[in-house]
């Protein structure tokens, strides 16, 4: 009787997922695919269409707004082999006691939030204290913008990559015996993805499976979430630059902007276990620890918030990633696996119907969520300022 009762519960579920999915395709193909110019009143404002618009707004504004701008060049090209860097805002004290560091695009494609929350900061710039600075990192991951994807130009999830002790080894079992129906060797094709993905969720269990395929391998490099196999350029360039230039730091509070995790319209607060009752009393009822059975999030291997202390001994640092949700898990790995087969295995070029939906997969054409993003990023930058 269990086992008949466990096999309706299975077909049932795979039937609503198959169902939410078959909705989901359809308001995707009959709404979202609409021309951006539907959404034009907050996008032509703070949001920009493509990396390189962003790019050129930031520096003016940079400039304008009376900042010092810098550049960490990167070898790696754009789309049409432009150059490519890491561009700084920096406000205040050049030799800062206390510092709001701000950062976005990490995650190359998920860039397009954290931009507009740094471009609307930069449209008015706060007073600050005559012992602290503001430094506005835009896009640490610029190629992954530029070329909309979430992974640098070798393939490697740089949320992954800043590994204390570089042993870049291992992957979870559960993502090798799943490394066929995550990183398919062709290009982009329907093959049931989301009955087999249902599948899996009811076997293995969602906290476990999300801890086991997103939170690090780095066995096997044409795969998702691969943390890669030595410090990568842009990391490594960013790790010395805040070691340089923050050496008479004190106290640093870091906001590293995401999107694609949790509720759509909303953001979760994510910090270390070890950081969360500080966190929490200083920012309130949004911050969550990162482990699967706790937040919508996941523990991470080689992760940036854990980079900021080492480049930075001396200095007290609280760190927070404001995570914005737009669609569902099942969705994003979709959008995300879809991508990755088309970079491997077909031309890779930003003309197809898989770098448009992974767009919209972290940067929703929905003037509520962009709304919410700056309304939200606005509101943690003040709190950001008042702890400092």
């Amino acid at each position: 009787m269990a086992a008949v009762t466990i096999e309706k519960f299975a077909v049932g579920a795979v039937f609503t997922l198959v169902s939410a999915s078959s909705i989901d395709w359809l308001v995707h193909r009959c709404v979202y695919q609409k021309p951006a110019e539907v959404h034009m009143k907050l996008s032509g404002k703070f949001f920009s269409p493509d990396y390189f618009t962003a790019r050129d707004r930031f520096r003016e504004i940079a400039v304008s707004a009376g900042g010092r701008l810098e550049t960490i060049p990167l070898d790696a090209k754009g789309p049409n082999a432009e150059a490519l860097g890491i561009d700084i805002a920096w406000f205040g004290a050049a030799n800062p006691r206390r510092v709001l560091l701000h950062s976005s695009g990490l995650h190359g494609v998920e860039g397009f939030a954290g931009s507009a929350i740094q471009f609307q900061l930069l449209n008015d710039v706060p007073t600050l204290p005559e012992d602290a600075a503001l430094i506005v990192v835009h896009v640490l991951n610029p190629y992954g913008m530029a070329w909309l994807r979430r992974f640098n130009e070798n393939n490697v999830d740089l949320n992954r990559n800043f590994l204390a002790d570089r042993i870049y080894a291992g992957a979870p079992p559960t993502y090798g015996a799943l490394n066929s129906f995550l990183n398919p060797q062709s290009p982009p094709a329907s093959d049931l993805f989301i009955l087999k993905a249902g599948w899996l969720i009811l076997t293995e269990g969602m906290p476990a499976l999300k801890q086991a395929v997103v939170g690090g391998q780095y066995e096997y490099p044409k795969g998702l979430f691969f943390g890669g196999k030595h410090f990568e350029q842009g990391p490594e360039k960013y790790k010395t630059f805040l070691t340089d230039r923050l050496s008479s730091a004190e106290r640093i509070i870091a906001i590293d902007v995401h999107t694609g995790l949790g509720k759509h319209g909303e953001d979760t607060l994510l910090v270390e276990e070890g950081d969360y009752d500080v966190l929490r009393s200083m920012f309130g009822e949004r911050v969550a620890p990162s482990e699967p059975d706790r937040s919508v999030a996941y523990r991470i291997r080689g992760a940036l918030d854990t980079m900021i202390p080492q480049a930075v001994p001396k200095a007290q640092v609280f760190s927070v990633t404001q995570e914005f949700g737009t669609y569902s898990a099942t969705r994003v790995l979709h959008a995300l696996r879809e991508e990755n087969r088309w970079h491997h295995y077909g031309a890779g070029t930003l003309d197809h119907p898989t770098k448009r939906i992974l767009k919209e997969t972290f940067y929703p054409q929905d003037e509520t969520w962009q709304e919410s993003v700056l309304n939200r990023g606005k509101e943690l930058l003040k709190q950001g300022l008042s702890k400092l």
